[in-house]
């Protein structure tokens, strides 16, 4: 059987200055909260995120995003305008006061829904969308498209987050959709980060947008606030600093107030306390791997691509890593094969593995390279790789120090 083995490596220094060895926890008032810094993909806080909870009216990000969807692909007109049914007119909360003589435009709509809130708008767009003509239709098409993007602790009964059962969405589920909303339309997403929409003028105290710290001067430009009395206080925010993003999701708070103060605090606790450390090449030789029957010995292992990690501002020893691989690996090879991964862990952040991967191709080797490997392995350097078939021992791991690549 093929013995499960590591080799030792190094991979390039990271010096920070000294320091608390880690990044102090956050305790939040929200009930539930979730933070993910966007570049890397390292989630920084989760407190029930898993959880489905009301969201309110931070579950009109789903519309918007089928909304973006359709004007995209040509369903829906940018300056298209749309009839405003009786159902939609007939809702109070948050609203842009649409009556049944309105015919709007898609453009204004989104705004209405993004700036204002509107839970009407948000109604005349599902209705558009829906294949029956109906809210309850395109919430089962909101619910569908979830899942589709992996967000599987959502559920819609309608397309404004107004209270009712079994609409629920998890905190991670509205991160991941932030998220979404973010990459998928840099061009209509700059709509987030207006701070007024006056509509027509046809109600002068209503233009405000309702996101609490856009304009403190603090990167944020996103996304959406909720309230109800079942869920409280929330909002999905967003906020990006010297070329870092985070997104954020808090709910169950008492007051709007609470909710801006918490908000600001997670931002500022999020970008002081982590910061973004460039760690790898890709294509730097991080191990190497012996190789059963190649026209090489051994193979390379590498990142590939450029590995950024994020880690503690004050983190004061080298980053541990561990290369997990087996060896030897059966030729031929391919360059960019995955045969590793590289294993790492930071104090007071999840673990995260890196595949490693070949750096070069290596074909079967000819007469000379296979009488090299029996000689190795006659001399037990090297042991014989089993059937694919035949199990494998579960590889050994050695630790090893991250350092710095410049």
């Amino acid at each position: 059987m093929m013995r499960a083995l590591t080799r030792p490596f190094l991979l390039f220094a990271l010096c920070l200055s000294a320091g608390a060895a880690g990044a102090q926890a956050l305790e939040t008032t929200a009930g539930a909260a979730y933070v993910l810094d966007a570049g890397t993909g390292t989630v920084l806080l989760d407190k029930n995120a898993d959880q489905p909870l009301p969201p309110a009216s931070m579950s009109k990000l789903m519309t918007i995003y089928m909304a973006f969807e359709a004007v995209a692909d040509g369903r829906l007109r940018i300056d298209e305008e749309l009839p405003v049914s009786e159902h939609a007119a007939s809702f109070g909360g948050s609203s842009m006061f649409l009556d049944t003589t309105d015919r709007v435009s898609v453009e204004d709509l989104l705004r209405g829904v993004i700036v204002l809130s509107g839970n009407d708008a948000s109604v005349v767009l599902a209705e558009a969308l829906s294949p029956d003509g109906t809210e309850g239709g395109f919430a089962r098409m909101m619910t569908e498209r979830a899942r589709q993007m992996g967000m599987t602790n959502s559920t819609f009964a309608n397309s404004s987050g107004w209270p009712a059962a079994g609409h629920l969405m998890s905190m991670r589920d509205l991160g991941t959709l932030a998220d979404h909303l973010i990459t998928d339309f840099p061009t209509f997403y700059p709509i987030f980060s207006e701070t007024e929409f006056p509509f027509d003028g046809r109600v002068p105290s209503n233009t405000q947008n309702r996101n609490p710290i856009l304009g403190l001067g603090i990167g944020a430009d996103g996304l959406k606030t909720g309230h109800t009395e079942e869920a409280g206080y929330g909002l999905v925010g967003s906020a990006q600093q010297d070329g870092r993003r985070i997104i954020f999701v808090l709910t169950g708070m008492d007051t709007a107030a609470e909710r801006r103060e918490e908000s600001e605090r997670v931002v500022n606790w999020a970008f002081r306390q982590f910061a973004q450390r460039d760690m790898a090449r890709a294509g730097t030789r991080i191990a190497d791997v012996d190789v059963w029957m190649g026209a090489l010995p051994q193979v390379g292992l590498t990142v590939a691509e450029d590995l950024s990690l994020l880690v503690p501002s004050l983190q004061q020893d080298g980053i541990d890593a561990q290369a997990v691989f087996n060896t030897p690996v059966q030729a031929p090879i391919a360059a960019g094969e995955q045969l590793g991964e590289l294993v790492i862990t930071l104090d007071g952040l999840p673990e995260k593995r890196v595949p490693l991967v070949a750096d070069r191709d290596v074909p079967m080797g000819g007469f000379m390279p296979r009488m090299r490997t029996a000689a190795q392995v006659v001399m037990g350097k090297i042991v014989t790789p089993p059937a694919e078939d035949a199990p494998t021992s579960a590889p050994q791991v050695e630790d090893a120090e991250v350092t710095d690549p410049a």
